[in-house]
């Protein structure tokens, strides 16, 4: 094995990158940069079948959204490539025939009905050492057949032999020591009809051609853990297999069991780190940047499901986890997720975060919203005043857009009822105050506007929510006056005609 540090992501192109691959891809990077080492994006896309346009894509824009850079890549090269599996299709055929060759798997030439037809027959069939010799394949047929029918162009497909009797073991990073019998597993298919491997073949294949030092992976694959083992050995490659470490799951927050996209349907939180639209049936399925999720917070979240340091801390950069993260820390129980959690990471962040990439963040929301920003300091002062309203970063629409963009429609339901043309003869006065003092402080014309309250009979209470209503659209926002300075006297007059039409109309 290499003394330097090699790990690897491998996702599947078949749909959106759910949280728990990403927190996956974060284990991955942490410990290849506490290790100076290396970190990998493999491409597993041989199986055609599900593979999805614009996957691929979708998963490079995951991952630099997060920060988490791959080293090597199909994007970017390195040298050990392809990165894609489809592009090393012709690697795999010699290492399944070399292992049909040492007695190790077989051709398997059973069509999809007959297999489909022993399933009806027997329940939860297995094809293994139980019922191999019942099936049409290099062990159970003649030599002659067995030739006849591979130089007839025969389809087939090559299984792993599994032994029977024996336990394997290997010491996982996180779990200890795992042992498997042999004999409970069943012959996985390693090459398909269609020439492409299967995972179980180009996972055991490409980790040792790409001299992968420590495999980390989802703990739902440690079943797999045997025909994997028993390929690292038939191939010889035994003293160069890499530590694997089986990550624990991410829960439902209501229950037991892993997360999916449905439960984040059922409860109303996204599950995938991007947006992703379904090609085939239109749905758009929300993910955490499109939420309004800073990156930091997202991967700050992650890192603590399953994971702590030993202390009370929860809120770490992206550096402090590369040098405080160990594998050793990482839980075997499995993580329910949190979404209350989850914006609670995402507030601290905002309130946090410093002052320019905060505001980078926020002109992205603002000109999804159709919020123009022609001043970025003025930006930076609104972000200032009203970001420990913000838990989400689309917060910031609703509670800083109307210093740039006029309210669209008043929430009045609390206003209309107790109107009278009194309260609009106060607002009219007021316009004309703003525009005779334009010189006053926010104090100042805070003092002016009760002045004139206690001269027309008001109560300070009575004038002052609509006068936030018609600034802002809604009974929300940081002190009137300041919000009065901020957008200018002109537009605060605008915004009282504005108000005043829509209470009479």
């Amino acid at each position: 094995m290499s003394d330097k540090v090699r790990v690897r992501f491998a996702p599947s192109p078949t749909g959106g990158l759910h949280l728990g691959g990403v927190r996956t891809v974060l284990f991955n990077y942490l410990f290849a940069r506490q290790h100076q080492g290396t970190f990998i994006l493999r491409i597993e896309d041989t199986d055609q079948s599900r593979f999805v346009s614009g996957a691929e894509e979708y998963i490079s824009e995951c991952l630099k959204w997060c920060g988490l850079h791959p080293d090597e890549s199909p994007e970017k090269g390195g040298p050990y490539g392809p990165y894609r599996q489809s592009e090393r299709k012709a690697i795999y055929r010699q290492y399944a025939e070399q292992l049909v060759q040492e007695g190790h798997a077989y051709y398997a030439f059973d069509t999809p009905e007959e297999l489909e037809q022993k399933r009806r027959q027997i329940p939860n069939f297995q094809y293994g050492h139980m019922f191999r010799s019942e099936m049409r394949n290099s062990t159970s047929l003649p030599k002659e057949e067995v030739k006849q029918l591979l130089d007839s162009g025969a389809p087939y497909v090559v299984r792993i032999k599994m032994p029977v009797g024996e336990t394997i073991s290997f010491t996982d990073m996180i779990r200890g020591e795992v042992s498997f019998e042999t004999g409970l597993s069943d012959d996985k298919v390693l090459l398909k009809a269609d020439g492409m491997p299967t995972y179980h073949l180009a996972v055991v294949v490409d980790d040792h051609l790409m001299k992968i030092t420590h495999a980390f992976r989802g703990e739902e694959w440690l079943p797999s853990a045997p025909v994997h083992l028993l390929l690292w050995k038939y191939l010889g490659w035994e003293d160069d297999m890499p530590q694997w470490a089986h990550l624990p799951l991410i829960l439902k927050p209501d229950g037991n069991g892993k997360l999916s996209k449905r439960d984040g349907a059922r409860l109303g939180f996204p599950v995938y780190a991007m947006s992703w639209t379904d090609p085939a049936s239109g749905e758009v399925i929300p993910g955490f940047r499109e939420r309004g999720f800073l990156p930091e917070a997202f991967i700050n979240m992650l890192a603590m499901l399953g994971w702590n340091d030993g202390t009370e801390h929860e809120l770490f950069s992206l550096d402090e986890l590369v040098e405080k993260f160990s594998l050793g820390r990482v839980s075997k129980a499995g993580a329910k997720f949190d979404f209350e959690k989850a914006k609670w990471f995402n507030t601290e962040w905002i309130k946090k975060l410093e002052e320019n990439k905060l505001r980078t963040y926020v002109e992205e929301v603002f000109a999804q919203n159709n919020i123009s920003v022609p001043d970025r300091d003025k930006l930076g002062v609104v972000i200032g005043m009203v970001k420990d309203r913000c838990h989400l970063l689309t917060d910031f629409v609703l509670q800083g857009g109307y210093f740039f963009k006029s309210p669209e429609s008043f929430d009045l339901d609390a206003v209309k009822p107790k109107w009278t043309e009194q309260k609009e003869e106060f607002f009219r006065s007021f316009a004309q105050i703003l525009l005779e003092h334009r010189s006053l402080s926010s104090h100042e014309l805070e003092e002016k506007f009760k002045e004139l309250a206690t001269e027309k009979g008001f109560k300070i209470g009575e004038v002052m929510l609509p006068y936030r209503i018609m600034l802002v659209g809604g009974k929300f926002g940081p002190a009137v006056f300041d919000i009065t300075k901020l957008i200018g006297e002109e537009e605060a007059v605008r915004r009282i005609d504005t108000g005043l039409g829509a209470i009479g109309a």
